[in-house]
């Protein structure tokens, strides 16, 4: 769990210079206090903070509220408790506290010295309080789940300088699926502060990270990783949950960092792929000896491995397929977490090797192209060609001509050297056919010939030609329906459904933010792209009737209008119709009684946006890209 800039105190001299110029300037000059300090501090300007300021509408959750986040979060808090009560025993009359929040910043349980607890209440540093930079500026807890790793802020660095009695540490828990679960702090008074404590509240989430990873992998194959071979078994050890096959399924944080890897590679790498010795090996040895073995890594170090079946067992047929182990590839670049996609993919893998045809069903939008890319490039044909075609884009009379091919000659207007066809293009790689049932009933009749003869004969006559494909086909309609209407055949639907697969909408998966940020990173590589949290919060509401593709054109329209110096995605950033269904959509009836919901947060947008334009609406409502319409009615609704 590697420590940002933020782990190093800023000289006192340098930081009072840094905020003279931030409060007098509104700029900083160069290296006078640490990059990610500096970026903390322009993402609280950029939620509308100011510095010297108190904090206008920061949320605070009711009892009940309160209640419900600690139910959510039981697991989280079950194992945090002992971990907290024993860093609060070490912490003892030094004026400070132990803090856990969780993803969202709201603080859920806390322990500490009565005195310090007190003064620390004075600024909301209580349970039921949101940390969340959004509100508190740059602090220990909502930078740390900012940056995703540990921070230390110290007095004046804080951002709000009612905050600046404080020195915080604080440090991410993640789950053994690579989620982040909340946060770990060590609050106290500034005139306390100590460079050790950044370790202690490190040591700690990794010990929370160690009893979670047992109590959700304890029955699984555990690979127990450390740089000494007397670390085994230790609560510094790092932790590697693997499948019957060989895939990495968990890992704590000490793992990921003594392999190397991001917490993206959980779920998309087999063992293989990180160690020298495969599955098979590993087990053998732990079978015979029961004792640590020594492997080198691809940079030389050497780390003790030992491999624990737990209570899992691991057929012989497994072992033995091991070493075949699918690497990462096109389909699993898909796979950012949703449980339903997880499903779909693993069962393509089953088949993209084998002569069943793939039928894809789904909204328009979902990317059922995309996934028939991947089973492509996942597959034995990804070394051939890759043909789609849209029926429903092509006219009745030149669909035949398109797919079939044709002679010199064959028709009024045909091409003097005639067209081979998109289906023998196809040969020796995979036809892709969307909106197939679109496809007029006449060519339904051609195609299912072609696909029980394997051959296609062009327009115009001539000798039958071999085809030899994998065939995948895709359609929004409902197929059974449509055979029972008498407008699709029903030997050309047993034909193509070898196996359907269902894409789930948008607003059915459960990775959205995870899917925001891959589309960041290719749509603009090489910055640090992030949704403003009140257009999260409403991105997360949105229905998004154009699933993946609307998203992905929102996205691209908000990069298009970002400035070179901007990384916050706001609502200015957004197409005008879409930032209007945002911010004006209803509330789910289980969130409209929550002080951090969606409509508490564009009020306040739009607040800021009045404020900035010095009263000109027509101003406001060209910076929060909306109507002057949709900013009245909003208006309305604050008053």
């Amino acid at each position: 769990m590697a420590a940002t800039a933020l782990a190093t105190r800023t000289p006192s001299g340098r930081l009072r210079e840094a905020r003279r110029q931030w409060l007098e300037e509104g700029e900083l000059a160069h290296g006078l206090i640490a990059p990610g300090l500096q970026a903390s501090w322009c993402r609280s300007r950029a939620f509308g903070l100011a510095p010297d300021g108190r904090t206008p509408g920061a949320p605070h959750a009711s009892g009940a509220q309160l209640a419900r986040a600690l139910e959510h979060r039981r697991a989280l808090v079950s194992h945090a408790r002992p971990v907290m009560e024993f860093l609060c025993a070490q912490i003892r009359d030094s004026n400070s506290m132990v803090i856990l929040a969780d993803p969202q910043g709201m603080l859920l349980h806390a322990l500490g010295d009565a005195g310090f607890t007190d003064k620390a209440a004075r600024v909301a540093l209580r349970p039921g309080a949101i940390w969340h930079e959004q509100w508190r500026g740059t602090n220990a807890i909502g930078t740390a789940l900012a940056d995703g790793t540990a921070v230390v802020v110290h007095g004046a660095e804080h951002y709000l300088e009612r905050n600046a009695f404080l020195t915080c540490a604080a440090a991410p828990i993640v789950d053994p699926a690579g989620h982040l679960l909340g946060v770990l702090d060590i609050s106290g008074d500034h005139r306390g502060y100590h460079p050790h404590t950044l370790g202690l509240v490190r040591s700690s989430a990794c010990m929370i990270e160690h009893q979670l990873f047992e109590a959700h992998h304890g029955s699984a194959l555990r690979l127990r990783l450390h740089a000494q071979p007397e670390g085994i078994g230790t609560v510094t050890e790092g932790l590697v949950a693997l499948s019957d096959d060989g895939w990495i399924v968990g890992a704590n944080t000490v793992a990921l960092e003594m392999l190397g890897l991001q917490r993206s590679a959980i779920g998309t790498l087999c063992i293989e792929r990180v160690l020298p010795l495969g599955l098979a090996a590993l087990l053998n040895n732990g079978r015979a000896t029961r004792l640590p073995t020594a492997v080198r890594r691809a940079d030389g170090a050497t780390l003790w491995v030992r491999l624990d079946s737990g209570r899992a067992s691991v057929s012989s047929t497994a072992v033995a397929r091991s070493p075949k182990a699918t690497p990462a590839d096109a389909l699993a670049a898909l796979d950012t977490g949703d449980a339903a996609m997880q499903a779909v993919i693993g069962r393509a893998r089953r088949v993209i090797d084998k002569p069943i045809a793939l039928l894809l069903q789904g909204e328009s939008g979902v990317g059922k192209e995309l996934f028939a890319r991947a089973c492509h490039g996942s597959g034995p044909r990804r070394g051939g060609p890759f043909i789609a075609v849209n029926c429903a884009a092509l006219p009745e009379t030149l669909i035949e001509a398109e797919l079939f091919g044709y002679r010199p000659g064959a028709f009024t207007g045909a091409g003097r050297d005639g067209a081979p066809g998109r289906i023998r293009e196809a040969h020796g790689g995979t036809l892709f056919l969307d909106e197939i049932g679109d496809m007029p009933l006449a060519m339904q009749a051609r195609l299912l010939r072609v696909l029980q003869e394997r051959s296609v004969t062009p327009l115009g006559g001539g000798k039958p030609v071999a085809v030899d494909f994998h065939l995948i086909c895709a359609t929004h309609r409902r197929l059974r329906e449509e055979v029972d209407a008498g407008r699709f055949r029903e030997d050309l639907y047993y034909r193509i459904n070898g196996l359907a697969l269902a894409l789930p909408a948008l607003r059915e998966r459960g990775d959205l933010s995870a899917l925001v940020a891959t589309m960041l990173r290719e749509l603009a590589p090489g910055r640090d792209m992030l949704l403003a949290p009140e257009v999260a919060v409403a991105f997360s509401r949105f229905r998004w009737p154009g699933n993946l593709r609307q998203l992905c054109n929102v996205l691209r329209t908000a990069c298009a209008l970002m400035g070179d110096d901007e990384c916050l995605i706001d609502w200015s950033h957004l197409p005008d119709d879409v930032a209007e269904e945002l911010i004006g959509q209803p509330l789910p009836r289980d969130v409209q009684d929550s002080d951090t919901d969606l409509r508490l947060q564009a009020g306040r947008c739009v607040q800021q946006a009045v404020r900035a334009s010095n009263g000109n609406l027509s101003e406001a409502a060209r910076r929060l890209g909306i109507s002057r319409n949709t900013l009245y009615r909003k208006l309305r609704e604050l008053e």
